[in-house]
């Protein structure tokens, strides 16, 4: 009770939730998952879409180093935590040609303990960060040691989009008769 819990979502759920709820398949449930998510007792919720504009700037800036350097380099995404255990286990090889842009939601999560903890006057261990995540593989992913925001967790724990749905039914909270809300700022607004 005495933690600020911060949620954050992927960008595709906000099509896949609603299909669990009776909705089209395909339609777009951002807003009414937002307000869902709040109806779950949560202080804010973020849209994990701003990470990922990071993450775009950063692997765009990396490639961009790598295409210019003497000896142009291939550039692998690290946004799937499947992907790079896979390299790891399989194709060790090609480690060194990962990015080293941290996936959407790492970069959400630290962006929530740092810039949003101070502008909010917040001490961020007393921030929990929940990542709704489409892929279990983020589980595992927010244990990497690399992930560190210093000796902090940006992430805390992943639910994915199963187990939300499972905890909105638990609580009765139909997503499909949600009026629409918009993410809090000043983490919500990504560029599209």
């Amino acid at each position: 009770k005495k933690k600020i819990v911060v949620f954050q979502f992927a960008p595709a759920i906000r099509t896949s939730v609603g299909e669990e709820f009776g909705m089209k398949l395909g339609e777009v449930a951002t807003g009414k998952l937002v307000s869902a998510i709040r109806a779950l007792g949560c202080d804010y919720v973020f849209d994990v879409s701003v990470g990922a504009d990071f993450t775009t700037y950063e692997e765009a800036s990396e490639l961009l180093e790598k295409l210019t350097a003497s000896k142009p380099q291939l550039l692998l995404s690290s946004c799937c935590p499947s992907w790079v255990r896979f390299l790891e286990l399989y194709y060790p090889e090609f480690v060194g040609n990962l990015s080293h842009a941290r996936p959407p939601h790492i970069i959400s999560g630290g962006l929530i303990k740092t810039y949003f903890a101070q502008k909010q006057n917040i001490n961020p261990r007393d921030i929990v960060v929940v990542s709704v995540m489409p892929c279990v593989a983020k589980k595992y992913e927010i244990e990497r040691k690399e992930l560190l925001a210093g000796d902090l967790k940006p992430v805390d724990y992943v639910l994915t989009t199963r187990e939300l749905v499972l905890m909105l039914k638990k609580r009765n909270i139909n997503l499909n008769k949600m009026a629409s809300s918009k993410c809090d700022e000043p983490l919500g607004a990504p560029s599209g």
